[in-house]
């Protein structure tokens, strides 16, 4: 797999369309924690470690609704394996006039917009979330 991030989103992405409750995905830290900041951002009800049936590591991401509508109405991956984007402190975008969420990894750890932008930290912006 080249984009284990991207995968994951789309994962998410498909299970909000079919209205699931839960789906699953291979876990790593990265993953673990844009999770993190995934769930204090109240964008999924939270995730829990688990095991596949051939015992390799993976995550149950459990998907949150409001009144039957998926809480994450977009989400686009900004950072790809082949296009790297970097930006400084002053140049992480607002998403939807700060509505959504911007997820940095910045030398600090993987964190929001805001969060970065309080710490006054720049790094790769992963992706964004409306």
């Amino acid at each position: 797999m080249n984009d284990p991030i991207g995968d994951m989103l789309t994962r998410i992405r498909n299970g909000q369309m079919r209205g699931k409750s839960m789906v699953a995905t291979p876990a790593s830290k990265l993953r673990g924690w844009v999770l993190d900041v995934l769930a204090d951002e109240g964008y999924i009800r939270g995730y829990e470690a688990s095991k596949t049936p051939e015992g390799h590591p993976a995550f149950e991401i459990s998907l949150k609704y409001y009144e039957g509508t998926p809480v994450i109405r977009e989400v686009k991956r900004v950072s790809t394996p082949g296009r790297r984007v970097y930006m400084g402190v002053d140049d992480i975008p607002t998403v939807r006039q700060g509505l959504g969420v911007s997820i940095v990894s910045t030398p600090r750890g993987v964190m929001s917009d805001a969060s970065a932008r309080a710490a006054n930290v720049g790094g790769e912006v992963l992706c964004t979330v409306f």
